[in-house]
């Protein structure tokens, strides 16, 4: 029997067209840019590098011991509670024990007040989705904490910024300010403010609070280094002032005080907005993570943390005494800068011809670093500004540090 092949062409292969375009990202994701700050910790991430230009917690002074014995028990006596999904407001035990300390520091608040976040970045982006509608008008403080700017340009807001001094806000030109442009709500951090260091005196805070009673405005008041005092008196929250009692939300958080790596904050507010804040959140997370808030509150049940943090501030006094000694060798003559009384930061002016965005790169090969000045600002930018952070390194490496930001300075303006 003879079998036969039957052998054919090759199929020759259909043509396949090419993919379709993806459809575009949204409009607010292609307009808003990265964090300048966090760009510049990537390029200066060589352990050689003295980095002034993050806002990191000093590590060694974590209380990593405390911390860790807390995780230890919770998820010792607790672990199916600690490992399982929690409410969105927050765990109570939490929730109380941040209630307390708040009405301890002169402003009376019940559990029920506070919306646990995972930091207080989130509570940003909350009161942004609770708040604002595209286009709506925000006011800032000038300069503002950078990663404001961007939760409120996400958003879709336009972002306004109020003139003001060495004590923030001008009272009289935020009153111009919201007849004009008849914003939602005013952002602050009153308190050794993110990037300058300035504190806001009583009586602008009181001065701030009238305008927002009378004229119809939300206060965002931003409190993460409030604790970290080392000289001075303790100025009470815009919130506890009485014509914002109604009308303040107010942000706090563990990162600059415990650990920024547990991601906890918090915000305290009216009613109606923590429950549409509540809201977003569900949408957003569903919660922040439970063993997290477990192990915060039993810290707080367990150890001193007023004592630790007490502890904390007496080392960053010393090492904001260590940049303050070495500036006026390092900075340009007729340069300024601020004087901090806590917090993280100080804020420097160099001589008006002075570009510290087109210094940097080349004060950067001398293995020191800081942040421009020029992203901070909402309108016009001061071009000759940077900010300073004196807490992640020691005394004697700030001293080395300033000593190369000054041979780089000298270097890069004779090279511009």
């Amino acid at each position: 029997m003879t079998v036969t092949e039957n052998v054919s062409a090759p199929a020759v292969p259909a043509a396949v067209p090419p993919p379709a375009a993806l459809p575009p990202l949204a409009a607010r994701a292609r307009s808003i840019g990265g964090s300048p700050v966090r760009d510049i910790l990537a390029v200066t991430a060589r352990p050689e590098v003295i980095n002034f230009a993050g806002g990191l917690p000093a590590p060694e002074l974590f209380d990593a011991e405390g911390i860790a014995a807390a995780y230890r028990a919770v998820l010792t006596e607790a672990p199916a509670r600690a490992l399982q999904y929690s409410t969105t407001e927050g765990e109570p035990t939490l929730r109380a024990a941040l209630a307390a300390r708040t009405s301890a520091r002169g402003l009376e608040t019940g559990p029920d007040d506070v919306l646990v976040t995972t930091g207080s970045q989130q509570a940003l982006s909350l009161l942004a989705t609770a708040l604002l509608e595209p286009g709506d008008t925000v006011l800032v403080e000038s300069p503002c904490y950078l990663a404001a700017l961007q939760a409120f340009g996400f958003a879709g807001a336009r972002v306004v910024a109020v003139p003001g001094d060495e004590d923030g806000i001008d009272p009289e030109a935020l009153e111009e300010l919201v007849a004009r442009e008849r914003p939602k709500l005013l952002y602050t951090v009153p308190t050794f403010q993110n990037p300058t260091g300035r504190t806001m005196p009583a009586a602008r805070r009181a001065a701030v609070a009238e305008v927002a009673g009378r004229c119809g405005l939300w206060i965002v008041e931003d409190d993460p280094y409030g604790e970290l005092r080392f000289e001075g008196e303790r100025v009470p929250w815009i919130a506890s002032c009485e014509g914002a009692r109604d009308r303040t939300v107010l942000l706090g958080s563990f990162s600059k005080v415990m650990a920024p790596g547990l991601r906890l904050g918090w915000l305290r507010a009216p009613d109606e907005l923590r429950r549409a804040c509540a809201v977003a959140k569900q949408a957003a997370d569903l919660h922040t993570p439970t063993v997290n808030q477990l192990a915060a509150a039993r810290y707080l049940a367990d150890r001193d943390l007023d004592a630790h943090v007490a502890r904390v501030a007496a080392a960053y006094g010393a090492r904001r005494d260590a940049m303050l000694a070495g500036l006026a060798d390092a900075l340009p003559a007729g340069s300024v800068w601020t004087r901090p009384e806590g917090g993280m930061f100080l804020w420097a002016r160099l001589p008006e011809r002075y570009d510290t965005t087109a210094l940097l790169p080349g004060v950067v090969r001398h293995d020191v670093a800081y942040v421009p000045g020029a992203p901070f600002h909402a309108g016009e930018p001061d071009r000759a500004t940077l900010r300073l952070c004196f807490v992640t390194q020691t005394p004697g490496e700030i001293a080395e540090g300033l000593r190369r930001l000054g041979e780089g300075l000298r270097e890069a303006s004779r090279e511009a």
